[in-house]
């Protein structure tokens, strides 16, 4: 992204100065830089967060304590949401101007989509996992105000950034790459969690705007991924894969794979509350015939893009917040896979949803560690150099953390 900050020192002087600093934001010249660089895509953790615990609630198994860690990681991500959402603002405030050229960098303005789907994210939690905890109306309440603001501003990231990308023409003719999905995506996840809030609104007209609208933002997202998708898949044949911090991204694809299987078969379960035979009936079959072959290519990109990571982490494949596409795909894997499980009552995708959530709980871990560490030094808060600086004139999406 392009930020203007002050020259970091450099010859004998500066040795001496790092070595003497400890504790927190060491890797800062000034704790007061934290705010600097603050982008959009630092939601990713809450999304990457938020889906550990929304599918920790329906995965179909009975471990002793999977619901209580799926509450606990719930918490830990709506906690998580308000501290960004308060960080957001003081970056706003202090630091207007690289505020705005994010919207002039062709990597992180695809990161506008993060924050509703944070939002979104965190909101169905609330439905499946907080009533326990704090009452079925105030979970309801939190996701009433968490779906319609997340709505929003997704709908308006699917229309803003596209434009900003058609007539600013921020994008090289190679310019391709997951984060693409971003903006377009936020839809499909209002879709697949509107489906949670059917059933608490009244009968009739009510439950039929609902569902129609969300079965509209289902094709506003697939239609524009289906758009998307096959340009990363000629940018990786024709160009390159890229700077390899961007190699991650290319998991990001999985997300809205995962997510239409998840929105189709959700919506599909709950269409017989809002319309009649036999188009509730065809909603329903709908979500597996076209859930289990986009499944099928979910499942060839996912072994595409680890072949890729792999070949990238041999060449060295340094930490950066881009990791946290690790999560949020994978877990739309997830629950899509939990999804085809329930409707088809095939144990193959029940088995595949237990073994994906534990690959995606591992991946957590790992980058939420990372992050944790980054941030407690300061080094993930640095700000990035600016875009010319980098390979293909694009700037990472946040320093690299070691």
């Amino acid at each position: 992204m392009t930020i203007d900050t002050p020259a970091r020192p450099s010859g004998p002087l500066a040795a001496p100065a790092a070595a003497a600093r400890r504790g927190p934001l060491r890797d800062l010249d000034r704790p007061a830089d934290a705010f600097a660089s603050l982008g959009p895509n630092w939601f990713a953790s809450v999304m990457g967060t938020g889906i550990v615990a929304t599918a920790a609630a329906t995965l179909p198994v009975n471990w002793p304590g999977l619901r209580a860690f799926g509450t606990v990681i719930w918490l830990l991500a709506a906690l998580w949401l308000a501290v960004l959402a308060a960080a957001e603002v003081i970056h706003w405030t202090r630091h207007r101007q690289a505020a705005l050229g994010h919207a002039r960098n062709p990597v992180m303005v695809q990161f506008y989509g993060a924050p509703p789907m944070a939002m979104l994210t965190v909101g169905a939690g609330a439905l499946l996992l907080g009533p326990a905890l704090i009452g079925a109306h105030a979970a309801l309440a939190i996701d009433a105000v968490l779906w319609p603001l997340g709505t929003l501003t997704g709908l308006a990231s699917s229309l803003a950034v596209p434009y900003l990308m058609i007539t600013r023409r921020l994008a090289a003719p190679d310019g391709a790459f997951g984060g693409w999905l971003m903006p377009v995506v936020p839809p499909m996840v209002s879709a697949a969690t509107g489906a949670l809030l059917v059933p608490h609104l009244p009968a009739g007209q009510a439950r039929l705007t609902l569902l129609l609208a969300c079965y509209a933002m289902f094709g506003m997202s697939l239609l524009a991924s289906l758009v998307i998708i096959p340009q990363i898949w000629q940018r990786l044949v024709q160009h390159s894969v890229g700077p390899a911090a961007l190699v991650p991204t290319l998991w990001i694809v999985l997300g809205p794979l995962g997510q239409s299987i998840t929105a189709a078969n959700l919506l599909g379960g709950v269409a017989p509350l809002a319309v009649p035979h036999p188009y509730a009936t065809a909603f329903a079959v709908f979500g597996v015939v076209y859930g289990v072959p986009v499944w099928g290519f979910a499942a060839l990109w996912a072994a595409l893009a680890t072949a890729l990571t792999i070949r990238a982490a041999r060449q060295r494949l340094p930490f950066s917040l881009t990791w946290w596409s690790f999560t949020f795909p994978v877990g739309t894997c997830v629950t899509g896979t939990i999804a085809l499980a329930a409707h088809t009552g095939a144990d193959a995708f029940r088995w595949a949803a237990v073994a994906l959530y534990l690959g995606l709980v591992t991946a957590w871990l790992v980058v939420g560690v990372r992050t944790v560490r980054g941030i407690w030094r300061g080094g993930l808060l640095r700000p990035a150099g600016r875009p010319e600086n980098h390979a293909d004139g694009v700037a990472p999406l946040t320093p690299a953390a070691e």
